[in-house]
């Protein structure tokens, strides 16, 4: 390989490959080495332009996204699981198996049905963000993950390029959270005191 450098004046280091001088090659002193690395340019990262403040940053398909989890709480307030008994040699014992009614399957089938929604809206809302001018949007496809993922990432993105804008899906989010962790403790609790209370009626009887 052609020296190209002074072997007297020249300290060992990286410097651009004379063959190739998008990457770096190591000069021990004497002579080139076969020890590459990228350039510099190649570290940089790429800058997302700046959009304008008239170019919209919501959409509904992102406030969808946010606001799916309440789907599956209204579907968990229409699960009403019935409480039934077996006689057994050793006396009337409840049978757990009674609380899998119809709304139990339509809840658990509804949880997927609702995560494919999400990666389809997520699709969406990436298209529009990339005919906005958003360059490189947070991909759809971290919805595969979940939803939150989505949104977080997504708000990120959007608020490096439009400065003051882009967080309010995360807090819609956060409420979406918060209520549906609230109705759902409600929910269980009250299932729990009623599931306690009729084994302990069983038990009595």
């Amino acid at each position: 390989m052609t020296q190209g450098f002074n072997s007297s004046a020249t300290p060992p280091g990286w410097y651009p490959d004379p063959s190739q001088p998008q990457q770096m090659r190591w000069w021990d002193g004497v002579q080139w080495t076969q020890n590459v690395a990228p350039g510099p340019a190649q570290y940089m990262p790429v800058q997302r332009p700046q959009i304008s403040n008239e170019t919209p940053v919501y959409n509904p398909f992102i406030w969808a996204i946010a606001l799916l989890p309440l789907v599956a709480i209204f579907l968990l307030l229409t699960w009403q699981p019935e409480f039934r008994y077996l006689n057994t040699r050793q006396g009337t014992t409840f049978d757990p198996t009674s609380m899998y009614t119809p709304g139990f399957f339509l809840m658990q089938i509804s949880s997927f049905l609702v995560w494919g929604v999400s990666v389809f809206l997520a699709y969406l809302d990436y298209q529009r963000l990339s005919r906005s001018g958003v360059v490189r949007p947070f991909h759809w496809a971290w919805c595969f993950l979940s939803g939150t993922v989505y949104v977080i990432g997504r708000s990120v993105i959007v608020r490096k390029v439009a400065q003051g804008r882009g967080l309010a899906p995360i807090w819609v989010l956060i409420g979406t959270i918060v209520v549906s962790f609230i109705v759902a403790a409600i929910w269980f609790s009250n299932f729990m005191t009623q599931l306690y209370s009729q084994i302990g009626y069983s038990v009595n009887a």
